[in-house]
């Protein structure tokens, strides 16, 4: 995420002194909100799927049901066949209990940045894909740049090239959405309020499949963005995020 308050020329000199904040702080807050919150939603997540990793479509599903698909790993509970001779340390307590107080901060967190990007215009002068990003000749330039894992020059630091763009909105307004949504629907309290929210789904073992493939995408997300951070410069970009000042390409990572 983030909050171009100034897009300079390529030949304007992006010093500490002159630059305007890269980041408002609200982005910044939420950023790293989110970012810890998915490390724990991250870990907690891993252990669940270990006490239990058969994966159904549907609304049922158990030991004694054919899985749709499983991951070839131990599970933490003896009565879930995997073909492993043992079974790991169940973990399943403290790791639903962290995963559902992670996922409501995330919620929150989310909320605030949506209506405060909303309100401010955020996503139009920022997420949203100029004409001329849309282009082929823009667009092509701008995956190929990142194939090659090619550092963006120093004006770029002030704005999301077209893939840039159309990825963070995926993100935010896809794939969040869906995650959340499909995590509801493995809720009973939630369901037995809002029966659609697993209806639409299939079934509450379709929502937990379509949960993991949609959580799978967003770890991919996540391990793109981070490389990208050190092929543009890891200090400046993690200046622009902590303190919301750009700084220059030149620096070493």
């Amino acid at each position: 995420m983030g909050d171009s308050v100034c897009v300079p020329s390529p030949a304007s000199p992006l010093s500490a002194t002159t630059a305007t904040s890269r980041h408002s702080a609200l982005v910044r807050v939420t950023h790293w909100i989110t970012t810890l919150c998915f490390f724990a939603l991250l870990v907690s997540g891993v252990e669940i799927v270990i006490s239990h990793p058969r994966f159904y479509w549907g609304e049922t599903g158990n030991v004694l049901t054919p899985p749709l698909f499983s991951l070839p790993i131990p599970a933490s509970r003896s009565l879930v066949p995997t073909g492993y001779g043992y079974v790991l340390p169940d973990q399943n307590g403290w790791s639903r209990y962290l995963h559902f107080q992670s996922a409501w901060i995330v919620v929150l967190t989310g909320l605030l940045y949506i209506i405060w990007g909303l309100f401010t215009r955020h996503f139009r002068k920022n997420m949203v894909p100029r004409k001329t990003d849309l282009s082929w000749p823009t667009f092509a330039g701008a995956v190929a740049h990142h194939l090659r894992f090619v550092r963006p020059s120093e004006a770029e630091a002030w704005s999301y090239n077209a893939l840039q763009r159309l990825t963070y909105l995926l993100v935010i307004f896809v794939l969040f959405p869906l995650v959340i949504w499909t995590g509801l629907a493995m809720s009973p309290a939630f369901v037995s309020a809002v029966p659609a929210t697993v209806t639409l789904l299939g079934g509450q073992q379709s929502a937990r499949t379509i949960h993991f493939f949609v959580s799978l995408f967003l770890v991919l997300f996540l391990v793109v963005h981070v490389v990208m951070v050190f092929v543009a410069g890891f200090r400046s970009r993690m200046r622009a995020m902590i303190t919301g000042r750009a700084g220059s390409n030149r620096e070493s990572t």
